[in-house]
């Protein structure tokens, strides 16, 4: 009776301990993106009034629940996510307690909850930090050298050569994708319907391109200096110089227009009518391949391997699933870390059952 307590105590701290993790992951999600200090203000606040919420109006899950999703000053909406973050963290690292032993559990909530920050600030931003990623890299190694179980082994030093060579697996297969979808996928043709008008317009360092009724920034498309942007044009003018029938050759920070070259920091804007488009695009970001590396530090070099196939199918599903329900805009990008973590907690809980399954294909 008395063991049966103190496992329904330890399991009810998991779950508590992870929704107050969940509440300083909501912080990371927040400021990473934006450059603002964890730390300073030390209190979470309202993004809508930046009041600084008090202790009694934060606490985890409760809280968001009682005040019905606003903010108790200004009224505004709290968005969801935030107590959707809160709750997963705490449902996981529950499960986690349940499913392996302490020191390994442990390690395991440190890794759901890079794997959580990181999801949240690719589907919203498009980008995993280095914090996530090289921090993971770097936390996966230290765990594994604390808790050698984590890579199959006794060995500490071995826990740790073998969670390197998984991180550097992990990105080099990915880049090994990346750098072969550039060479075969690396350029988009759009030929529009009917000529199309266009604006290119200078926004501090950066710019907005609109293309019918398709908006941009412009650094979207310029992952490397050699990517180019073509537009083919009816007409074009580049601040007071006026073009007909011109091809207008965009690298990141520059344009060329009849063998003339222009500097983009010297153009105010470019607009136009346009025919054609041609875009270049990558399979993925460089934050993946760190994501990616981040997984096998935690987890070992089979978590790439899966991780690898079952975000790509589950990408490929949402992918088509998206081409049914609707159209797909042309500039519509879609973040490959979520289905990079679905992955990898699909390996964490379900490894072992899928390779008793796989093994069982191949024995007759």
């Amino acid at each position: 009776m008395a063991h049966s307590v103190y496992e329904v105590l330890l399991r009810a701290f998991a779950f508590v301990l992870g929704a107050a993790v969940g509440s300083f992951l909501n912080v990371c999600i927040y400021r990473w993106p934006v450059d603002l200090s964890i730390n300073k203000p030390r209190r979470s606040f309202c993004p809508a009034c930046k009041q600084q919420i008090p202790w009694h109006q934060n606490l985890p899950l409760v809280s968001w629940i009682l005040l019905g999703g606003r903010c108790a000053n200004c009224g505004a909406k709290i968005a969801f996510r935030y107590f959707a973050v809160e709750l997963i963290a705490a449902l996981l690292f529950l499960i986690i307690w349940q499913a392996f032993p302490w020191q390994m559990a442990i390690a395991y909530w440190i890794f759901v909850s890079l794997l959580i920050v990181g999801t949240f600030i690719d589907l919203e931003h498009f980008i995993i930090p280095d914090r996530v990623t090289i921090g993971g890299i770097i936390a996966g190694v230290v765990c594994g050298a604390a808790v050698p179980a984590l890579m199959e082994t006794d060995s500490r030093i071995a826990a740790c050569v073998r969670s390197l060579l998984a991180a550097a697996l992990g990105y080099v297969i990915l880049l090994i994708v990346l750098e072969a979808g550039k060479i075969a996928f690396g350029r988009k043709r759009i030929e529009f319907d009917a000529p199309t008008p266009f604006t290119w317009t200078k926004r501090g360092d950066d710019a907005d391109l609109v293309v019918g009724n398709e908006e941009s920034l412009w650094s979207d498309y310029f992952a490397r200096e050699k990517d180019r942007l073509l537009l083919e044009c009816d007409e074009a003018r580049i601040d007071h110089h006026t073009y007909g029938n011109v091809t207008l050759d965009f690298h990141y920070d520059r344009v060329t227009a009849d063998g003339h070259v222009m500097m983009l920091d010297d153009v105010a804007q470019i607009s136009g009518v346009a025919r054609e488009l041609v875009i270049p695009r990558e399979a993925m970001g460089r934050g993946d391949l760190k994501f990616l590396a981040a997984i096998g530090a935690f987890l070992g070099w089979r978590a790439v391997l899966f991780s690898l196939f079952a975000g790509s199918l589950l990408g490929s599903i949402v992918g088509l699933i998206t081409l049914v329900v609707g159209k797909r805009v042309w500039s519509a990008k879609l973040p490959f870390g979520p289905y990079l973590a679905f992955g990898a907690l699909s390996w964490m809980f379900f490894g072992n059952t899928f390779l008793h399954w796989y093994a069982s294909l191949l024995s007759p």
